[in-house]
């Protein structure tokens, strides 16, 4: 669901093979079971956020990165458009 709502704002999630989570920026907390949400830029980590999910994790990131795509049509179609 947070996939489909993300495609319809026209974000952008960003896939990683590199992460464990399969997405960039986002990492499981070991110890809470949970999901963090993080960028970076120069030298700091600006965390963004804790999720119950990588999916609301990588929206989350995606959001505050800021890369918008226009939705496709399946996302308008989902919105009733």
């Amino acid at each position: 669901e947070e996939a489909l709502l993300a495609e319809a704002e026209g974000l952008k999630l960003h896939l990683s093979s590199g992460s464990s989570t399969g997405y960039k920026g986002v990492r499981k907390h070991t110890q809470a079971g949970r999901f963090v949400a993080c960028r970076y830029a120069g030298s700091r980590t600006i965390y963004i956020g804790v999720f119950d999910s990588a999916v609301e994790a990588a929206v989350a990131y995606a959001r505050t990165v800021g890369e918008y795509q226009p939705p496709t049509v399946a996302a308008a179609e989902a919105e009733g458009l």
